[in-house]
């Protein structure tokens, strides 16, 4: 299968076969580089990714669906992005949930976790990527940002709240 998937802005193009008949390994192709990984389900949204031939740091990536856009938000290493799946073919690109758009922006959880510190209120102002919320999950901090500069209109969480992906945590007008 060949995906078209935008990142930050950027498209990539990735194709994914199985390699042999190992269960969860893949041959995977991202601009025509190859690279062979063991994907294993890791709670509802996460996938488990260990790259067998690479240099590269194997990890854990979070995918939840966001809140508006059509799109899906990934998390990997505490950071946060918009992502696209075939977006120009749909019509919704990873950028219709991000910076440039118009219009009230919602911040959501791309995983199940516990608010630990809400840095935002109402009637702030915050800039473009400015930390909002940090959430714990899996006994690890991940700070969620404004997705662009303007003004809070709501929060919705409290410190120590349990939330489920997909919540809207943060309205930014």
């Amino acid at each position: 299968m060949t995906f078209e998937i935008e990142v930050n802005g950027r498209v990539r193009t990735i194709s994914v076969e199985r390699a042999g008949t190992q269960c969860g390994r893949f041959r995977v192709i991202v601009d025509g580089v190859p690279e062979l990984v063991d994907a294993q389900r890791f709670g509802a949204f996460g996938v488990s990714l260990l790259f067998v031939d690479a240099q590269r740091q194997s990890g854990v990536v979070h995918l939840a669906p966001a809140a508006a856009g059509g799109g899906s938000l990934a998390l990997l290493d505490g950071v946060t992005v918009p992502v696209a799946v075939n977006g120009r073919r749909t019509g919704h690109g990873a950028a219709d949930a991000g910076a440039g758009a118009h219009g009230e922006q919602k911040v959501s959880a791309p995983m199940p976790g516990r608010v630990v510190r809400v840095l935002v209120a109402p009637g702030d102002e915050v800039a473009a990527k400015q930390p909002v919320v940090v959430i714990e999950a899996m006994k690890m901090e991940n700070e969620l940002r404004s997705p662009r500069a303007g003004r809070v209109r709501d929060v919705t969480v409290v410190p120590g709240a349990s939330v489920e992906a997909g919540r809207v945590l943060v309205i930014v007008e």
